[in-house]
């Protein structure tokens, strides 16, 4: 049974508007990088990082008051996911949980009516978060060399480098949306940690996916289309492939946005990433990496036949 019927959309013959428009996305996404900055979580940077619990919903202006005068002027303060909890986390670090202790202790006097609990506590040294951030940033860019050589190998090198764009493009574009709408509302508090860079690194693989299944069928087409263009190949092989890639992503998209808004706050920034990364990584393989693979293949055949005809004159 099939759930979409054959299609024959011209999707090549906008390449260069969709060009446009992933440019200017990518722009977008780093100039907000660049005014707002990457907010690191405390496993890239350092420090000690505490999830508080009280009774009742706490003032978040009187816990930045207390933070600061119990020395922790620079702390970052914010709800985390329940209304009674607060997330609190400062670059100062201690020995053992001297940190930690002193801020459970300011919290205990200053509410003792809202009985403040410590859930969770964590402490990472700043060469460690150093460290973490340095093997992050090396895993991101080798998956995606891996995948260029292994597309470049299993068809054409221009197609390796299409794909590479794409990655690179999905990648972009995550990370700038997620510069964009960090802080915008009480669900979008994103940072970059752990669980980002795996969500970047599944971007990556998912989006590789859908890219090798519409080369498979360009390379399929090839061998038994052999007298349309190349244009009307591609053209041909992507509505083939369509359906498939729009369930297998379809799906995909549908469990990120339940994961976003009931998989609670640490997975939060995991799902969105990979809502983005979902969405990016279809629309990339039809119009970045095909698109890439045809300019570059009509620009070799311009070239070849503008050398031929010099030699016959």
């Amino acid at each position: 049974m099939r759930f979409f019927k054959a299609t024959h959309i011209d999707f090549m013959g906008k390449r260069k508007m969709w060009y446009m428009i992933s440019a200017i996305v990518i722009m977008v996404g780093f100039l907000s990088v660049a005014v707002k900055g990457l907010h690191f979580g405390i496993d890239f940077l350092g420090g000690t990082e505490l999830i508080v619990e009280f009774s009742q919903p706490p003032d978040i202006s009187k816990i930045r008051s207390v933070m600061d005068d119990a020395g922790f002027q620079k702390a970052e303060i914010k709800g985390y996911g329940l209304p009674t909890r607060v997330l609190v986390r400062t670059e100062q670090q201690g020995e053992g949980t001297s940190i930690g202790e002193k801020i459970r202790t300011s919290f205990e006097k200053s509410f003792p009516e809202l009985h403040p609990k410590v859930l969770q506590e964590q402490k990472i040294g700043p060469k460690v978060g150093s460290e973490l951030r340095r093997n992050a940033l090396f895993a991101v860019i080798f998956s995606l060399i891996a995948m260029g050589v292994y597309v470049a190998f299993r068809f054409e090198f221009i197609y390796g480098l299409g794909a590479v764009v794409a990655l690179f493009h999905d990648v972009a574009v995550a990370l700038g949306c997620v510069s964009i709408f960090d802080g915008l509302t009480p669900y979008t508090n994103f940072e970059i940690d752990q669980n980002m860079i795996a969500a970047f690194l599944t971007i990556v693989g998912l989006s590789m996916n859908d890219t090798v299944v519409i080369f498979d069928r360009i390379r399929e087409n090839k061998k038994v289309h052999r007298s349309i263009s190349l244009v009307d190949l591609i053209n041909k092989s992507i509505n083939e492939a369509l359906g498939r890639t729009i369930i297998t992503s379809g799906t995909i998209f549908v469990i990120t946005l339940i994961l976003f808004f009931f998989g609670g706050e640490v997975n939060r920034g995991f799902a969105f990433a990979l809502t983005i990364g979902i969405t990016t990584g279809t629309y990339s393989s039809i119009y970045i990496a095909s698109a890439i693979a045809l300019d570059y293949t009509n620009r070799k055949l311009k070239s070849k036949g503008a050398t031929v005809a010099i030699q016959k004159a």
